[in-house]
């Protein structure tokens, strides 16, 4: 009797490498104090870039509302912006590359400073929204440095009104949809329709209250459209439009918000000129390797 070697081998050793790229793949739940809270995001460091068909459908497979890919080369003509260590950061969705995301952000971020800088206090991300920073705290959090997107007023619609279930006293725009209600328990029980605010020709939804009575400057919610995501639980890039609208209101720049989505999260928030500092720890949940093409 002849044995056969591939049976008896190693998911590894099956593995072709010469059409396959072997990377680590992290999972980490980001604006998170503990596990199974804030917004998973899935992490995946590269050698060099890979085709962005490749690209998308490793994030669709990975099914998070986004992946962050990282390479530490830069595009040419693009000068790191300091001695921090720089690295090129792009991120993905189940169905879109998108300008911005927080939560994926801090999420390579806290995968870099464990695995490949320890001693490293800041690093530099070069991304479609420009040089974005991250920055990590003795106590273990981790603050953003992004740009800020002031809202414009616009009419209420009829039909997003309807979707949403609930009254609505004001609309206002940015890359998301803003709508606000009358107070924080509105959005958390919040039971929208998804297919009117899945086919609406934006980014995505936010509905925001004011925290009177709870522990919060403010509260909202994130449903997807474009994004192909129908919510997600906590949106580092919505603060960045919602942080200068409710600055102005309750005249602070320093806020603290709550996403209030099933996992819930908490950022903490300071505006700095034409910036928005958003403040949140990150728990790792799984680690492990993943095959692309190459």
């Amino acid at each position: 009797m002849h044995s056969n070697p591939a049976a008896n081998a190693s998911p590894d050793a099956q593995a072709p490498r010469e059409r396959y790229l072997k990377v680590p793949l992290v999972q980490i739940d980001a604006f998170a104090d503990n596990i199974f809270q804030g917004n998973p995001a899935a992490v995946m460091p590269l050698p060099r870039w890979l085709p962005d068909e490749v690209l998308q459908q490793a994030a669709e497979e990975n099914n998070l509302s986004e992946t962050a890919f990282l390479v530490k080369t830069l595009p040419d003509g693009v000068l790191e912006p300091g001695p921090a260590p720089a690295y090129h950061l792009r991120w993905f969705t189940p169905a879109v590359e998108v300008e911005l995301c927080g939560h994926a952000t801090m999420a390579a971020a806290s995968y870099l400073f464990a695995d490949e800088h320890p001693e490293a206090k800041e690093l530099q991300f070069y991304t479609r929204s420009g040089w974005l920073s991250v920055t990590r705290a003795t106590d273990g959090q981790y603050t953003m440095d992004f740009p800020s997107e002031v809202p414009v007023p616009v009419a209420i619609d009829p039909e997003i009104a309807k979707a949403l279930g609930v009254p609505v006293s004001e609309a206002l725009q940015a890359t998301d949809l803003i709508y606000m209600v009358a107070d924080a328990q509105t959005v958390i029980d919040l039971s929208p329709d998804f297919s009117v605010l899945a086919a609406l020709p934006v980014r995505g939804t936010i509905v925001t209250a004011q925290g009177t009575g709870t522990e919060y400057d403010f509260v909202s919610r994130w449903f997807g459209a474009e994004a192909g995501v129908s919510e997600d639980p906590v949106t580092g890039s919505a603060h960045c439009q919602l942080a200068p609208l409710w600055a102005e209101r309750l005249g602070k720049n320093a806020m603290l918000a709550r996403q209030a989505s099933a996992r819930g999260g908490t950022v903490r928030i300071n505006l700095a000129g034409g910036r928005t500092l958003l403040t949140g720890r990150c728990v790792r949940f799984m680690e492990g390797s993943a095959f692309l093409p190459c």
